[in-house]
């Protein structure tokens, strides 16, 4: 045998042997899962349907909860509503670690309100929910700001004078808007080619992050970094809205007034001011950066992703609109905006809305957790940052909550006399401590963006409803519905 085929087969023998000795062994006692293999992990148990599916068909033969390897490393996944409610409600602190997605840490790193841990994440969440509290998350003005912002959407509808659109960026274009002006003190034109720009690289990085590419990734991203992928777009483009965001903050600086602070930017850098002796302090230039771009991302994308699924949904089924329309005549006219104190008065139209985030089912797998401590749950010893996926899919989908999971009924959230009815297993926003920042402004904003437009104009579609396709165009991380063309006709 030639010496080079011989030294060929010793090297493969040795990396061999490398893998099985070097592969991780669990501490603790881990709930159950599929056998992994050194390194792939359960990759034999993923479908090209996603991780969603795979996780589905796993949980069948585990239970609720399971243990699945991604790549080396093991995940435990909480699959439906009483193993999500256990884990991430009654031991909130527990498990109100964050774990990572790997094709965003390069650009995060554990920085910033979202992706932090420990006291770093503690002083953060503390300071942004005073800070957008005092800049009208909650209060009166930022229900202005939506209706005002509702009022310049209704006028370009109109200009389309009832011709088929994409509402992707308009869609965009308001739930931006509304975080802007807390986060940058102010709103942006609808044709301003910086803002669209920016609206362009969230939608492109939120699909790209949902896409099945994204999730080959997170099982191998030690070995795929190296080669050229959509991480390196997802990066470049979150770098560039880091970059304006830099820019944006330097201007702030310019400008500051210490005694008129205008916006959460303002308020972030007199805190950096006030505690810039302090060796330990989190308010530094790189939590504030990356706060506001999981400010701004977030409270763009997950609003207007809905807004976009709601009005294909209302196409799809155009006798759910049209009672909704018929409530709105009853309860608010069509001589005057819609105000948050109509909600509740209007039973049928917040159990759509409700079912419109239930069923397009935003974050199935949930935003990774991890535990801050060795954690017992459920008889299993999960040890210090064990990763934990909250599959919110699972409860959105719950049957035992759900009549029809698999099917859109705004009568899973109304009772026999028509009102409202909560649900255990409705949570889209999360629970516990690391439920969503902006819950209470994307609530308003459906709300009162929904019920403007359903007061202003009928719906049609250039496809028949029956031919409206409502699978997904990505899922993964998010869901992404497939782009659509909808005609706003005035009423």
């Amino acid at each position: 045998m030639e010496p080079s085929v011989l030294l060929l087969l010793a090297l493969l023998v040795g990396f061999v042997l490398l893998l099985v000795r070097g592969y991780p062994k669990a501490r603790g006692h881990l709930p159950p899962g599929p056998r992994p293999l050194p390194l792939l992990g359960n990759l034999l148990q993923m479908d090209r349907g996603g991780f969603l599916n795979s996780f589905r068909r796993i949980r069948e033969k585990y239970g609720d909860v399971f243990t699945v390897h991604l790549g080396p490393r093991p995940v435990v996944m909480l699959y439906g509503t009483e193993a999500i409610r256990e884990a991430l409600a009654d031991q909130a602190e527990a498990f109100s670690g964050r774990g990572t997605i790997a094709v965003v840490e390069p650009i995060f790193r554990g920085y910033g309100v979202v992706f932090a841990n420990g006291e770093r994440w503690k002083a953060l969440r503390r300071f942004s929910l005073v800070t957008m509290r005092d800049f009208g998350m909650g209060k009166r003005s930022v229900e202005e700001r939506i209706q005002e912002e509702a009022r310049c959407l209704v006028e370009e509808f109109r200009k389309s004078q009832g011709a088929p659109l994409d509402p992707t960026f308009l869609f965009q274009c308001i739930t931006a808007n509304i975080i802007c002006s807390i986060v940058f003190g102010e709103r942006f034109d609808y044709k301003d080619h910086q803002f669209l720009r920016l609206l362009y690289l969230f939608y492109q990085s939120f699909s790209l992050i949902s896409s099945f590419s994204s999730q080959v990734f997170e099982l191998f991203s030690g070995f795929l970094k190296y080669f050229p992928g959509t991480h390196r777009q997802i990066s470049r483009n979150l770098q560039e809205i880091l970059d304006y965001i830099g820019q944006s903050v330097e201007k702030h600086r310019a400008t500051l007034d210490p005694s008129h602070p205008r916006d959460f930017i303002d308020t972030y850098l007199l805190r950096m001011e006030k505690e810039k002796s302090n060796q330990h302090t989190e308010f530094d230039h790189q939590n504030l950066v990356i706060s506001v771009l999981s400010l701004f991302f977030a409270g763009t994308e997950t609003s207007s992703t809905t807004l976009r699924y709601g009005f294909l949904l209302m196409l799809k089924y155009p006798h759910v609109a049209e009672k909704v329309q018929k409530e709105i005549d009853q309860v608010i006219g069509s001589h005057r905006l819609p105000t948050l104190e109509d909600r509740t008065k209007m039973p049928y139209t917040e159990a759509v809305i409700y079912e419109i985030q239930r069923f397009s089912d935003l974050i199935p797998i949930g935003v990774p957790h991890k535990v801050t401590k060795d954690t017992l749950f459920r008889g299993y010893l999960l040890p210090k940052n064990t990763e934990v996926y909250p599959i919110l899919s699972s409860a959105l989908h719950d049957p035992q909550y759900f009549e029809q999971p698999d099917t859109f009924n705004p009568d899973h959230f109304l009772d026999a006399n028509g009102a409202l009815k909560k649900s255990e297993a409705f949570m889209p926003f999360s629970i516990g401590k690391r439920i969503c920042l902006g819950e209470g402004i994307a609530r308003n904003e459906l709300f009162l963006f929904f019920t403007t437009i359903l007061q202003n104009f009928s719906l049609s579609s250039p496809v028949a409803p029956k031919d409206i396709d409502l699978s997904p165009k990505e899922s993964g991380f998010g869901k992404v519905p497939q782009t659509y063309q909808i005609c706003f006709l005035a009423r």
